[in-house]
């Protein structure tokens, strides 16, 4: 029985650790911190649960897979509550919009604010479908592991058909003239940690997850599916090292034999590092031993944007709050522009998620607001006072009707740098590489080590992306790999 270290918990390390369990590989899981689901991470504060993140999740069938490819049942764990009305967009000047999966709502919105979106509408949602197929197809289930894959002639024909080229705004664009429509379909490329201005609009086919697919949210809190996916990688005999830090592996011959941990050593035939690959690869390998990456160019990658986030428990529920919504700057381009500059935006864009809108269950006395604002990755220029940013998000928050001070109990800030440290990101971004690029976005870190021939990668910062699902899928491409190789 070959022997599998997984360091880090995170989405990727656990649906990895599922399937290759199932195989009957002997799996032992590492992480730091002292529960399983990386930034899925719960935090409770007093009657009031907050899902860290993420918030939004799309692509149920995604996770479901992993369970049901070991013939176990997902409903056995958890349950998806679907949201088709699912997020309310408020413009700087109160103009708002609610985004749905049922198309004729959307057209009837869009025809008081934008009768060229409405016109355009459907024909956007042909082209994004489009889009998310073709990358479906040919993009999401490969494993990216050397030059010659990237090469292949169908995946060139694949690329040149997702409008790699073409900016995600321009793209809009063409569907959309109203300023608040332009924001709220731009926002995607915050999902990747991007700029809407730079990144490709491939990843406009995002829109069609939540715009036919719809969005959803697990009962009791979506750290839920953190904890069924342990829970099914326990009952395949997986093993758990929680509140257990990985300081080194040990390459010998240009491969990777033991790993060490402050009190234990494990021999390994396998690794997979299932964590920010710019921060977590050279903090565990000797510089020596990974010529392709050396420290001098992970240190002038372009990371993507970080995040600054209140967990706000109030002792009511505001009336205006439903699940999901994004209150925007004025000048959207502007705050991109300040955000990749390494500054902190003085009109910042600001999200709100309000599950227990939807299950009351997780805050039963009042609303557990998790509010997010981008914030620039960690520089030494950049260092601000997380207390005043606060005030300022709930100053703007409550002249748009929300006196989120009012009704307070109780508040938890988290800003880049405890980003960093707790879940070990490169300058606190929560997506590795931003995609501003064509080569970021296109050709990602390998889901392979080019040096150590059995150390593999999965995770957001590496093929194929940031996001829930994408997280996942690199982590049963690793999975699906490893047992392709032994076999």
């Amino acid at each position: 029985m070959k022997t599998i270290a997984v360091i880090g918990a995170g989405l990727g390390g656990l649906s990895a650790s599922i399937k290759l369990a199932s195989k009957g590989y002997n799996v032992h899981v590492y992480d730091k911190n002292e529960y399983a689901g990386g930034k899925m991470m719960p935090v409770n504060l007093g009657t009031h649960h907050f899902d860290f993140g993420p918030n939004t999740m799309t692509m149920p069938e995604i996770f479901d897979s992993v369970f049901e490819e070991t013939n176990l049942n997902p409903r056995d764990y958890f349950t998806w509550m679907k949201l088709d009305h699912h997020t309310r967009n408020i413009d700087y000047d109160g103009q708002s919009f609610m985004m749905s999966t049922d198309e004729s709502f959307m057209i009837e919105q869009l025809q008081k604010l934008d009768s060229f979106a409405a016109n355009h509408y459907p024909a956007y949602l042909k082209e994004i479908e489009r889009l998310y197929h073709l990358s479906k197809s040919s993009f999401f289930p490969r494993m990216f592991t050397k030059w010659n894959d990237y090469l292949s002639p169908t995946l060139f024909r694949a690329v040149i058909k997702v409008r790699p080229l073409e900016k995600m705004n321009h793209f809009h664009e063409r569907y959309f003239q109203h300023p608040l429509l332009l924001k709220a379909f731009n926002r995607y490329s915050t999902y990747i940690g991007s700029s809407p201005f730079l990144s490709p609009a491939t990843f406009a086919m995002i829109g069609y997850l939540e715009m036919v697919q719809g969005i959803y949210y697990v009962k009791g809190g979506n750290t839920k599916l953190a904890e069924s996916l342990e829970s099914a990688a326990k009952q395949l005999g997986v093993t758990f090292h929680l509140n257990t830090e990985v300081n080194q592996i040990h390459v010998e011959n240009k491969k990777a034999k033991q790993i060490e941990t402050a009190s234990d050593r494990l021999d390994v035939d396998k690794v997979i590092i299932n964590g920010d690959l710019l921060k977590a690869y050279p903090a565990l390998v000797d510089e020596k031993e990974r010529p392709s990456m050396p420290n001098i160019k992970i240190e002038r990658s372009s990371p993507s944007i970080s995040a600054f986030v209140i967990m706000a428990g109030l002792s009511t529920r505001l009336p205006d709050l439903v699940h999901h919504q994004v209150y925007f700057a004025q000048n959207y381009s502007h705050e991109f522009e300040t955000l990749f500059k390494g500054e902190w935006p003085d009109d910042p864009t600001i999200y709100i998620s309000n599950s227990s809108a939807t299950d009351p269950s997780v805050s039963p006395d009042g609303d557990n607001l998790f509010i997010l604002v981008n914030a620039p990755p960690l520089s030494e220029n950049n260092q601000i006072s997380l207390e005043k940013y606060k005030e300022k998000i709930y100053d703007k928050l409550e002249k748009h009707g929300l006196p989120i001070r009012k009704h307070l109990v109780t508040e938890k800030v988290i800003g880049p740098e405890e980003i960093k440290e707790r879940f070990y990101a490169f300058r606190g971004a929560l997506y590795g590489i931003s995609s501003n690029s064509l080569k970021n976005s296109f050709l990602r870190p390998s889901n392979q080590s080019k040096d150590i021939s059995n150390i593999y990668f999965a995770g957001g910062s590496t093929h194929p992306g940031g996001g829930s699902p994408m997280v996942v899928i690199s982590g049963k491409n690793v999975a699906d790999r490893i047992i392709s190789e032994d076999h």
